[in-house]
């Protein structure tokens, strides 16, 4: 064992190995018996591609580069194929990133695309695709620009002809709703196809705030009809609906504080847990009913397992595994359950979960049911897993004796200790959203720092996802407040209990979480130094046409109303408290961003001045909110780590140096 000091510790986890492993399979079903996924591809300049396992268990990418399988829909996409199974081989219909048209295409033969071009606005994109074959269609959600602004905008359900005829013709596709809502979700159609249930909802609320379920009969024309809301409302939230296979209602809300789960009105299981989350993409599914009347769910307080609902029981028992988290995304066939899991030892794979015929009586007996297995997107281990971070579950308490929840991952290093006398340095995480939270799972971007000796700290601070509406409702008009208190109150708490050197903190954090550093660096003086990725820091221009149409009212429940309190917007943005920052920070930015845009960065530091703060920007070409291309993520991830190297004291080997601006 080798005596370095910390931020020294050679390791073999380097930017090119965090980068080529960003992202994970999204977007699972079932064609036939087939599993399908997408998958991102961060050396092909960041594509998802889309992924097919054949009865052989081999895995085939169907669509090679530049084919993008990623929908454009309210900017954070959403669910973007879907296929049948044929004599001659699948039928596949996806959205593709780069023009945001449908395509058909069928192995063998060059996708040809099934929607128009429109030179309006953003154009013309689609979300959910949904094969009707008897009816020669595709049922998806449609978001079409009227005009150059973010929000000219008008979404419907629609039916776009899978003979090609609309490819040219935008009056061929039919449109099953009209444009009343703002937002809607995908239809979900009962097994006799005669009933369509989606989700709706209108500014300014979020899809969190409130939605309603909406539920309609299918006339002989294949016409939704006679649509009405039959669950949720302003302060109720319903997160995904559909039909079981005998035509009873599903669905998650959080009526009760907490997303649980309702069949034709009646609460299954209720739980002081959330059976759901935020819907920040079109098409997540916390739930799917089974053909024997089981329900797979994505369930827990915080961390979330993968189990089996009873709904005569209200019983769930969760699938047996080294997992402990899923994402929102499964699917099922017959008593076949796919999803994507992962734990603090593995990234995200794709599961599959045998729900046997006989599982309700194993189910009243506690015992696992069915069996899971990885089926793809297996994790290998790049390095030697010694290196992974071991981390620790803990809840602090912050302002008022309010409890924080947090991951906290310490330095750590199979061969090397630091000093006995040396106090590691410390980076807070701060997420993203801000409704959201960290997942609890190997992520090589949290190894590459604590394996050379830098220990991260995740925070859900108040108004994260997980822990019940009261905790999410934290955040309401707290915005740049509670986020900013709860990370403060882990790093000093960190510090006061030895774990942490005092001096050494630094915050960092991505889009919301951008925010979260840049207010914490202008406003407190906890951390020494700070990287701020594709922020918002400026919320009167982002709050009044410099975002997206999704989030454009998102301020509201945040911050407030902008007319009624138009000197909070101010008070509380970054930007405007530039002249206190006297911190050393990085800022990162993706130049085609259209939710957090290049403008908020530039208005920060031209309010900065001249004033001799170290600091450095960089602003990469192609990439927009999130950094998808490898080449991207290995400079940014190198400029942070070079970044806290020269605040901290540091000697990482091997790591280029960051030329800080004076």
């Amino acid at each position: 064992m080798r005596t370095l000091a910390y931020g020294a510790w050679p390791s073999p986890i380097d930017a090119a190995l965090a980068a080529a492993h960003d992202g994970h399979p999204e977007y699972v079903g079932f064609v036939g018996d087939e599993v399908w996924w997408t998958e991102p591809r961060p050396a092909e300049g960041g594509r998802r591609t889309l992924v097919r396992r054949h009865a052989d268990g081999t895995e085939e990418s169907l669509l090679p580069a530049p084919w993008n399988v990623r929908s454009r829909v309210i900017e954070y996409g959403g669910h973007p194929w879907a296929a049948l199974p044929q004599e001659n081989g699948p039928l596949v219909v996806f959205a593709n990133f780069a023009d945001q048209r449908l395509y058909r295409y069928e192995p063998g033969v060059e996708p040809r695309p099934l929607t128009p071009l429109s030179d309006v606005g953003a154009g013309l994109r689609w979300a959910e695709p949904l094969l009707r074959p008897e009816r020669g269609e595709v049922w998806c959600v449609l978001e079409e620009f009227t005009g150059p602004g973010p929000a000219d905008v008008r979404r419907v359900l629609a039916a776009v002809p899978l003979d090609g005829s609309a490819a040219r013709d935008r009056d061929a596709v039919r449109e099953l709703t009209d444009d009343r809502r703002r937002f809607v979700t995908g239809p979900k159609l009962s097994p006799d196809g005669r009933r369509a249930a989606w989700l709706a909802w209108d500014h300014p609320r979020m899809p969190w705030d409130g939605t309603e379920l909406l539920l309609a009969d299918v006339g002989p024309d294949g016409t939704p009809h006679g649509a009405r809301t039959v669950a949720g409302g302003p302060g109720e939230s319903i997160a995904q609906a559909d039909f079981t296979h005998d035509g009873r209602l599903l669905y998650a809300s959080d009526r009760s504080g907490w997303w649980n789960l309702y069949l034709d009105g009646e609460p299954l299981c209720p739980r002081e847990e959330e059976f759901a989350g935020a819907l920040w993409k079109l098409g997540m599914r916390w739930f799917a009913p089974l053909g024997s009347g089981l329900i797979a769910v994505v369930h827990g307080r915080g961390a979330t397992a993968l189990g089996i609902l009873d709904p005569e029981t209200g019983e769930v028992v969760d699938a047996a595994g080294p997992w402990t988290e899923f994402a929102p995304a499964l699917a099922a066939h017959g008593e076949r359950v796919v999803a994507v899991g992962a734990s603090p030892r593995s990234a995200y794979e794709v599961v599959e979960l045998d729900a046997l015929p006989h599982a309700r009586t194993h189910s009243r007996g506690g015992t696992p049911i069915g069996h899971a297995r990885v089926i793809g997107a297996e994790h290998d281990d790049a390095v030697d897993p010694a290196y992974y971070p071991e981390p620790q579950i803990r809840t602090f308490t912050g302002p008022d004796g309010r409890d924080i929840h947090a991951h906290i991952y310490p330095p750590h290093h199979p061969g090397c200790v630091a000093p006995a006398d040396e106090l590691p340095p410390y980076v807070v995480w701060a997420h993203g959203g801000p409704t959201a939270r960290a997942p609890l799972v190997l992520d090589l971007e949290i190894a590459y720092f604590t394996s050379r000796g830098i220990g991260v700290a995740e925070v859900d601070y108040g108004g994260s996802t997980g822990y019940g509406r009261a905790y999410r409702e934290r955040l309401r008009e707290q915005w740049g407040v509670v986020d900013v208190e709860d990370c403060a109150a882990v790093a000093l708490a960190l510090a006061d209990e030895g774990t942490a050197d005092r001096d050494r903190l630094a915050v960092r954090g991505g889009s919301a979480g951008g925010w979260t550093a840049a207010a914490s660096l202008t406003t407190t003086d906890v951390y020494a130094c700070g990287t701020i990725k594709y922020p918002i820091l400026d919320l009167t221009g982002w709050g009044t046409g410099e975002t997206h149409d999704f989030e454009s009212r998102y301020l509201e429940s945040l911050i407030g109303p902008l007319a009624d309190v138009p000197a909070r917007y101010t008070e509380r943005s970054p930007a405007t408290h530039a002249d206190r920052l006297h911190v050393p920070f990085l800022l990162l930015q993706g130049l085609d961003d259209v939710i957090c845009p290049p403008v908020q960065c530039e208005r920060f530091l031209a309010r900065l001045g001249d004033r001799p703060v170290p600091h450095a920007y960089l602003a990469f070409e192609g990439e927009g909110h999130g950094f998808r291309r490898a080449e991207t993520m290995v400079r940014a991830l190198e400029a942070e780590l070079s970044l806290y190297a020269q605040v901290f004291g540091l000697n990482p080997p091997g790591v280029p140096t960051l030329e800080l601006e004076k």
